[in-house]
């Protein structure tokens, strides 16, 4: 049997939600838990459809796997903090899936986005908050 490296399954997931093959990926999540750790990364893709496809993923897992979906925040809050900072669109994704996951810590770096010199990612913070200006 061929094993698949860690970069290339990342490649594959990735490929996948940008086809829409949302129930492999889910039963992948569900089978391996530490898939959960790879969403920073995984959401910072270039393809739209990528990014999509990980905030359907999360409402999904959501709703089937709820008690480990938290898994994920630690790569989500990376990804808010790394530097250089990542593009506006992939933190104020990585801020929407957080909403989704929904947990306290999830939601603290929700709350932490607040204050951020990015206007857009307040704003996207804000909405999730339910925060008016």
């Amino acid at each position: 049997m061929v094993e698949v490296n860690d970069t290339e399954l990342k490649k594959v997931i990735g490929d996948f939600l940008d086809m829409g093959h949302l129930d492999n990926i889910v039963a992948m999540f569900r089978r391996e838990p530490r898939y959960y750790a790879w969403t920073g990364e995984i959401l910072n893709d270039p393809r739209f459809q990528v990014r999509l496809g990980v905030s359907v993923l999360f409402e999904e897992l959501r709703a089937v796997d709820h008690d480990k979906i938290d898994l994920a925040t630690s790569s989500l809050l990376a990804l808010l903090h790394s530097v250089p900072l990542q593009p506006s669109y992939v933190r104020g994704e990585a801020v929407s899936v957080l909403a989704i996951i929904g947990s306290d810590t999830a939601m603290e770096g929700v709350r932490a986005m607040m204050s951020d010199a990015d206007s857009q990612l307040v704003e996207v913070a804000r909405d999730i908050l339910g925060e008016s200006v």
